[in-house]
């Protein structure tokens, strides 16, 4: 008797629709759905927005520094695969 049983959980739905109504209850599950839609959007739009901060505050001389590290490393891997 630690957990709440089939019957229990039957019960407390039947309560929670005859006071709140089928019609309020789809609403409210629309409503949450598109609160956390908007969530995942604005989350997604802010990481886009950090990504592109990051390359247009570094000045013109560190953004072509940075390419070739990335460039010297295949190369490297390049000239192991050969040996």
């Amino acid at each position: 008797m630690a957990g709440i049983s089939i019957w229990q959980l039957l019960i407390i739905v039947i309560i929670v629709v005859l006071l709140f109504g089928t019609k309020k209850l789809s609403s409210l599950g629309a409503d949450l759905g598109t609160s956390i839609k908007g969530f995942k959007n604005a989350m997604s739009d802010e990481d886009n927005k950090y990504a592109s901060l990051e390359n247009a505050d570094l000045p013109q001389e560190l953004r072509a520094q940075k390419q070739p590290e990335a460039d010297e490393g295949h190369t490297k891997r390049q000239h192991k695969e050969q040996v």
